[in-house]
Order: structure tokens, then C-alpha cells, then sequence
């Protein structure tokens, strides 16, 4: 059996070092908003690039909390416009419908799955007051086209970076450092996964890292004052300690990550498979690999008939949700294709190159 994700053995690779991170916190006596914060605060900031790093609860929670904080610092209100990629998991758009903000979907590119630049200029109106970028799947999605707009137009520029920690883009920048704001995710699946939810913003803005960090404990920056009607959003000090352990561990992580994709790059070879334009090993941090099958069901139940473990991301798109049935009626044909047929394959730091072999042999042979 090759599982799609073993957390037992992603774990494992790094397992004396997290154990003892728990143990010292448990016997710490110290459980929220203490020194582990601090410190995976600060190194991960450092890794990033970003002067800021504001530890919260889950991923969708921080970027909640960035578009909640322009609002009360005044930059949004209710009603403007955010353009985001169609393409994407639901907690990129969910962060903005809470907030009373206006998503705008748009079209990503077919052999890039990130969403288009070419078509973002015609949807930005009086009203758009941002640009949410989402590395999904772990692609770098920022363009210099991107900037160039946010700059013309004066927008905020958000990155969704909660599957791409490591990544950078040509000039060197790391995802989560580019734009104005970011909100990660640390679900223990992630490139940088906790034992449990995580999240964090990071930003180099003094004003919106206060007013983040303040919305997220309560509203409050002093105890019992309270300057927003906030909410209870931390990370605690175990997951911090976990993520500081794992954070040392990135980039060589990734890089097995990256030698497994080469191989999939290299030697996948079957008609029926195409996959998505390979990016430089830099831009791109592999926490999925991605595929496209005009018989994508029947691919999935092959593999697992054979022992590997796929996972579909994301058979229903957000425009066809329930929960947005304003939007059902919409019809993007690039983001309901992905749909309709994307497969990942397996891709961590446990994974072998011999399973990763087994993998491509059975691919190609479909």
C-alpha cells in the first residue's frame, strides 16, 4: 500500500525532536501566548521575510482576519469587491463572504491551475479594493503582472498561502511575503503541519499586525480593554513548539518533495494523463501534485485497486456550492474542467522514490 499521506510517518522523520518540544511545553505549565509563540513567530517571520508573524487558530481564521482588519483600519468596508481565483478551496472565498466583502471569481489558466492574469485588469471596478492570490497546490501564483495591477489601481494585494510554505517566487521573494498581507494554514497535512489546527498572518504593515493580533484575542491588546468586538483565534503553545521543530526541517523536506515530483515529471508518460507546466524547483513547493484525466474516476479507482492511495482537489467548485446558490448559476468552464477532472498523486517527505516508481509504473500502464 502507498498512501496518499501518512501523518504517522511525516511525523516520524522529525519524531525525538517533537516529542520533546511537547514534553517541555506540558511540563512548561504554560499552554497559550507564552515563549513557544514567540519564538515560532519570530523564525518563522525571518524565514519568510516579513517583519510581522501573528500566530492564529486555523487558516481560514487568518485570512479572516486580514480582510476584518483593513476594514476596521478603514481601508474596506462592506460591500467592496475582492478578486480571488475560481479555482481554489472554499476558505480562500468563505474568508471573504464573512467579512460582508464581495468576491469576484476569476478564470485560472489551464496549464498553470493559478489563476489567470490576463484577465483580472477587466474585472476590477471602483469597487475592488483587493486581489486575493491563491498558491494552491503549492504553486507560485504571484505574477509581476499582479503587482503591476495592484500598484495601477492601488489594491491590496492578500496571498492565500496556506499550501505553498517554502515557496518563492523569480526574484527570490517567499510566498507569504510578497503581498501586503498572507494567512497560512498549519493543518497537519500541510508542508508545515501542526498535531492539530494552526494558522498565522504575517505582513510587514505595524498597523494591520496590531490590529490582527488584537482582533484575534478578543479585540483586546490590553487585558480587559477591548478596542474590537473580536474573537477568541491563538495558537497554542504546543502546536508552536511543534511548527518551530518542522519549520528547521522545511526546506530539506521540500526538497524530497521536489525529487519526487521530477521523478512524476520525468517519467510520466500516458496519453490519458496531462499534467500542469513545470515550474522552476523554486516556485513551487509540491504540497500536492496535481493531475489532469479525461478519465479521472476511473484513474482514481485503478490506483486504488492497486494500492495507491489519490485524492481529488476539488471535485465541486465554489460557484457550484450550496452554500453560495446565488452563484450556481455561473458557468466558468476552465475551473469546472479542473473539477471535473483533477487527481493528486501521492507527494510528502515519506514518500520513496521506489514507491514513487510503483506510482508512475501503474500510471502508465492505464
Amino acid at each position: 500500500m502507498i498512501p496518499f499521506l501518512s501523518l504517522k510517518d511525516v511525523t516520524a522523520l522529525h519524531g525525538d525532536e517533537i516529542n520533546a518540544a511537547v514534553t517541555r511545553v506540558v511540563n512548561s505549565g504554560w499552554y497559550l501566548q507564552g515563549e513557544e509563540n514567540k519564538r515560532f513567530e519570530a523564525n518563522y517571520a525571518n524565514f519568510l521575510g516579513a517583519k510581522h508573524c501573528i500566530g492564529c487558530a486555523n487558516g481560514l481564521d487568518a485570512l479572516i482576519w486580514i480582510f476584518r482588519a483593513y476594514i476596521e483600519l478603514g481601508v474596506m468596508q462592506p460591500g467592496d469587491e475582492v478578486i480571488v481565483p475560481a479555482n481554489t478551496y472554499i476558505a480562500t472565498i468563505l474568508s471573504i463572504t464573512e467579512n460582508g466583502l464581495k468576491p469576484v471569481l476569476v478564470e485560472p489558466k489551464l496549464n498553470t491551475l493559478e489563476i489567470d492574469d490576463d484577465l483580472i485588469e477587466a474585472h476590477i471596478t471602483s469597487k475592488t479594493k483587493a486581489i486575493c492570490i491563491v498558491h494552491l497546490y503549492g504553486r507560485n501564483a504571484y505574477t509581476d503582472k499582479i503587482g503591476a495591477l495592484c500598484k495601477k489601481y492601488n489594491l491590496k494585494l492578500v496571498e492565500d498561502n496556506a499550501q505553498a510554505h517554502g515557496c518563492k517566487h523569480t526574484d527570490g521573494r517567499t510566498t507569504g511575503s510578497i503581498g501586503d498581507a498572507a494567512g497560512h494554514s498549519f493543518y497537519p497535512g500541510k508542508n508545515l503541519g501542526a498535531l492539530g489546527d494552526g494558522g498565522a498572518v504575517t505582513t510587514s504593515d505595524d498597523k494591520l499586525a496590531e490590529a490582527v493580533r488584537t482582533l484575534a484575542n478578543y479585540g483586546s491588546s490590553k487585558k480587559y480593554v477591548f478596542k474590537y468586538t473580536g474573537r477568541n483565534s491563538r495558537l497554542d503553545e504546543i502546536q508552536a513548539a511543534v511548527l518551530d521543530v518542522k519549520l528547521k526541517y522545511l526546506v530539506e523536506d521540500n526538497a524530497h518533495r521536489k525529487m519526487v515530483a521530477n521523478y512524476y515529471y520525468d517519467n510520466i508518460k500516458n496519453p490519458l494523463v496531462s499534467l500542469p507546466d513545470r515550474l522552476h524547483d523554486s516556485q513551487n513547493a509540491y504540497h500536492l501534485f496535481p493531475i489532469l484525466s479525461e478519465k479521472r474516476d476511473e484513474l482514481h479507482d485503478y490506483l486504488d485497486k492497486n494500492g495507491v492511495g489519490t485524492v481529488i482537489h476539488y471535485p465541486i467548485a465554489p460557484h457550484k456550492q450550496e452554500c453560495y446558490k446565488e452563484w450556481n448559476a455561473m458557468i466558468l468552464p476552465i475551473t469546472e474542467y479542473i473539477a471535473d477532472h483533477e487527481l493528486s498523486l501521492p507527494i510528502s517527505p515519506s514518500i520513496s522514490l521506489d514507491e514513487a516508481k510503483t506510482v508512475v509504473e501503474l500510471i502508465n500502464k492505464f
